[in-house]
């Protein structure tokens, strides 16, 4: 087994006061609910009065009767806040690719007082809603990816590694597992390894607090085995909110067990350093073009 130190496993507990790291805001402009241009809305759950939706980008042309792969984004921001706004510009990029490329929005603590382990649950809703409508969408319900930055990163990668923590009313005979992940900059560390006591008696009541569970049952890190979705990481070498040791151990721990993870590293880049609009795009426009790769890949985008 592999064994972290206090600084590396503490590091994700700075997620609790991180905000989303989304698309710059234009002036006089709120960022909630989100201006979504050329988006096609769709509502893929209520809970009492809440709506949560989709936000749908088709490729030119695009028709029901086809059957293309699909991506759906989660935003970051600690479990706490943030927009589907943060990956529109991936979802036009991908669209216009040859994706149905999909923002999701999702309950976060400061708007509807949820925890941790609820957005889980619409995470995992949200791909249900999308393999259930795979007609209407015009999509491949075996080329499903899900992705996400930080806090939506860790959101991405329980639907592919963690069983268990669904909407009660959802359809469980609809799988909630996706058929890739592409994670950036994502919490995948949640607890301690090999019993090491990694966290202060008063962080780790922090920890289990915002979670609303263990935070080992939602560590993705620690519930990795064999035949899980291929997976892509982009994350900072500099990253401070989430240190890049945490990406090195989930990924060993899924090529141990025989599932194919690509990580690439960034060379002095902090935590978003991914995102529209930072340092001229150079970082934005890069991670593209290895998603891209990735994708091409899988069969899901044409080289």
């Amino acid at each position: 087994m592999i064994r972290l130190g206090r600084n590396v496993i503490c590091c994700v507990l700075i997620l609790f006061s991180a905000t989303a790291h989304a698309q710059p805001r234009r002036p006089g402009r709120p960022s909630y609910p989100p201006e979504m241009p050329g988006a096609i809305e769709k509502v893929y759950k209520r809970i009492d009065d809440v709506e949560l939706k989709l936000y749908v980008y088709q490729p030119p042309g695009h028709k029901q009767t086809d059957s293309r792969a699909v991506v759906v984004f989660f935003f970051g921001g600690g479990w706490k806040s943030g927009t589907p706004k943060q990956f529109e510009p991936h979802c036009r990029h991908l669209s216009q690719r040859g994706m149905v490329a999909i923002s999701a929005d999702y309950r976060v603590a400061t708007r509807h007082g949820v925890v941790a382990k609820d957005c889980v649950a619409d995470a995992k809703s949200a791909i249900r809603w999308i393999r259930a409508n795979c007609q209407s969408l015009g999509i491949d319900p075996q080329r499903i990816v899900a992705g996400g930055g930080s806090a939506g990163g860790h959101l991405a990668a329980c639907t592919g590694t963690i069983d268990g923590f669904d909407d009660p009313t959802d359809d469980t005979s609809v799988s909630a597992v996706p058929n890739a992940m592409a994670l950036f900059n994502p919490a995948l560390v949640l607890a301690p390894v090999n019993d090491q006591q990694t966290f202060t008696s008063d962080k780790q009541d922090e920890l289990q607090q915002r979670m609303g569970v263990d935070p080992q049952k939602l560590s993705p890190a620690h519930h990795v085995r064999s035949g899980q979705p291929p997976t892509i990481i982009f994350h900072g070498k500099a990253d401070t909110t989430v240190r890049y040791r945490t990406a090195e151990l989930f990924t060993d721990r899924m090529k141990k067990a025989g599932n194919r993870c690509e990580l690439i590293g960034y060379e002095g880049k902090p935590h978003g350093f991914f995102n529209f609009g930072r340092d001229n795009n150079e970082a934005y426009q890069s991670t593209l073009a290895e998603l891209d790769r990735f994708l091409e890949s899988l069969g899901y985008l044409e080289r």
